[in-house]
């Protein structure tokens, strides 16, 4: 049986990262343009992008930035994006383990809270949001720009 470990992405991970934001949004990746960004988030502290192998296969990856906040206590907030695993390593526990992980690094940062926005038809991802002990008690609006 295999086991899946949770990492960073490193640059050779980033031709398997391609191929799973394919399969997340259903349309092609530019692989210069996804490297180059890699190299700008790689280097900013707050920028933590995960993910999960299995062997030499790349079974899952999201992305945690920390945001800093002026409300309250001043706590920073974590934004979740991004966060896909493969169709072949559903139910193995896979987005568990990373989203557990995102959680200890928000933690470790003193986050006051976690969001992330999910469409609406992503029932089965709801559910899986739900189960790890997210509330859907807000309403999350996107606006699409050129």
């Amino acid at each position: 049986m295999n086991t899946i470990h949770i990492s960073r992405i490193k640059q050779e991970d980033l031709l398997k990262l391609k191929v799973l934001y394919e399969e997340l949004i259903e349309e092609p990746t530019d692989l210069t343009q996804l490297e180059g960004q890699f190299m700008i988030m790689d280097q900013d502290p707050h920028y933590f992008l995960l993910g999960a192998k299995d062997n030499d296969d790349l079974a899952g990856s999201v992305m945690g930035v920390i945001c800093r906040d002026l409300i309250g206590d001043g706590r920073p907030f974590m934004v979740i994006e991004n966060v896909i695993v493969s169709k072949h390593h559903h139910r193995k526990g896979v987005g568990q383990l990373l989203m557990n992980e995102l959680e200890r690094i928000a933690n470790e940062h003193r986050c006051g809270y976690m969001i992330l926005v999910s469409s609406g038809h992503r029932t089965a991802a709801h559910r899986f949001y739900e189960n790890l002990g997210y509330t859907e008690d807000v309403r999350g609006f996107r606006k699409m720009l050129k």
